[in-house]
């Protein structure tokens, strides 16, 4: 170690350093995250403050803004998570669980473009021939596709210049190290230093990037969280490897709207698209089942019907348990004291189960409504009518407060056949559409006495 170097410790959560060693993180409160790394020290600036040119600022009202250009990957629920494309001299991050199919999919997005203009695949986990022979299995066009096998920043750089492509694929951030760093490919540092560096590229030269990220056993992206402010779209491949159908969902997109979803299906071609998702979540056979609700979720800029399961069973624990799939396990809790103080329904001693069918989680609050119903449902015994369905958030003096896009999601309802519909008040139409016999509710007893108590 040169005299110019000294020894450090940084977190790889959060990348902020230390000068000694500690068991948790000053800075974001995780612990065993502090690694020992070579302190990079720069030189001094040359030339004085004083002499340096000051930046402009101009009137908003000044500043000339034209329609961004998109372009399709060839791919329509794709392109509608990226907000109807990809824009040129956007970056994008993409990360999932391990054979999930982010490889998959990108290679199929770019042997679509590069018939267009011509893409750059950039491997850094596989070799060449194993990129080749996952093509071939896909049958996809490999005419005007480049691949090239790279994992050094230094080199990347005047490759991506040289190939001049429009598009290219990292493949991933996690292997790219850079020679100004000492630490090892995968580092806090080092993920940060070649992001940044990518992004640069990418914003000077109008080069659209797809980054792979791999993920923690938490499901979040490994490396700094800064890595997620630096680009500009960040999606996640959910569900199971072992599950058919995969949801992918945009987190974060300049260029769209957030909570997109696209859903795909993996076969032995790849993944397809599913462009009726509802009637993929909903593909429920034979006699209606007491525990089921059926709920209208919107995701993005689209209604989405999916299905909620309760089970409620007795339980031998003097704790019963609550587990949820699919949804946030403290808002059922919550929900419960509201069935028991505003309802008159009580399921302290009874273990419960909630899970939405199809690996699709839902966020938002218009779950609360169809969840205390197919608990009831499950609690009584009493099936719910199979062509019935909900929404609504649940206030903790039970009222039933209506959430957004209601008119859009009875319509989506509508379509595929449903024929009535237990909705907050405010968000009752005048008339209902396509026949479907709506019943607005104030009130959690009133939604209970509209199934039947």
């Amino acid at each position: 170690m040169s005299a110019r170097e000294k020894l450090v410790y940084e977190c790889s959560a959060c990348g902020v350093q230390a000068p000694k060693w500690a068991g948790r993180c000053a800075d974001c409160g995780e612990w065993n995250t502090l690694l020992e790394v070579v302190a990079q020290v720069r030189a001094p600036a040359r030339g004085h403050m004083a002499g340096a040119q000051a930046s402009r600022a101009l009137d908003l009202k000044d500043v000339t803004s034209s329609e961004t250009s998109r372009r399709s990957t060839g791919l329509s629920e794709l392109d509608r998570v990226l907000g109807g494309g990809l824009v040129p001299g956007s970056v994008v991050l993409i990360g999932g669980d391990p054979g999930i199919g982010k490889s998959t999919i990108l290679l199929q997005a770019l042997s679509s473009m590069a018939a267009q203009g011509g893409a750059l695949y950039v491997t850094g986990e596989e070799s060449l021939e194993q990129v080749a022979l996952r093509s071939r299995r896909l049958g996809l066009n490999e005419q005007g596709l480049r691949i090239m096998a790279e994992t050094c920043l230094e080199r990347l750089l005047p490759g991506l210049q040289q190939e001049k492509a429009p598009i290219a694929v990292i493949d991933s951030i996690q292997t790219l190290y850079t020679e100004a760093l000492t630490s090892a490919p995968g580092g806090v540092a080092q993920v940060r230093e070649c992001a940044a560096g990518l992004v640069r590229y990418a914003k000077q030269h109008g080069v659209a990037l797809f980054l792979v990220g791999h993920v923690t056993k938490e499901g979040a992206l490994a490396g700094p969280r800064v890595l997620e402010h630096m680009v500009d779209c960040v999606l996640y491949f959910e569900g199971e490897s072992h599950e058919r159908f995969r949801v992918l969902r945009a987190v974060k997109n300049r260029f769209g709207a957030v909570n997109e979803l696209g859903v795909f299906a993996m076969s032995d071609q790849g993944l397809k698209e599913v462009t009726n998702p509802s009637r993929i979540f909903l593909s429920r056979e034979g006699a209606p089942v007491a525990g089921s609700a059926v709920l209208v979720t919107w995701e993005g800029t689209r209604p989405l019907l999916v299905e909620v399961q309760a089970l409620v069973d007795d339980s031998p624990l003097g704790n019963p348990r609550r587990v949820t799939v699919g949804m946030d396990h403290n808002r059922l809790a919550l929900l419960l004291a509201v069935l028991h103080r505003h309802g008159g329904v009580s399921v302290h001693d009874q273990d419960v189960f909630a899970n939405i069918v199809g690996g699709v989680r839902v966020s938002e609050t218009g779950i609360d409504l169809p969840l205390l119903l197919a608990v009831y449902s499950s609690l009584r015994n009493r099936p719910l009518p199979a062509d019935m369905v909900s929404f609504g958030e649940v206030g903790l003096s039970g009222e039933i407060r209506p959430v957004p896009n209601g008119e859009e999601r009875l319509r989506e309802a509508a379509k595929l056949g449903f024929r009535s519909a237990i909705v907050p008040i405010s968000n009752q139409p005048k008339k209902s559409p396509g026949g479907l016999q709506t019943t607005g509710v104030r009130h959690i007893s009133a939604a209970l006495a509209a199934v039947g108590t």
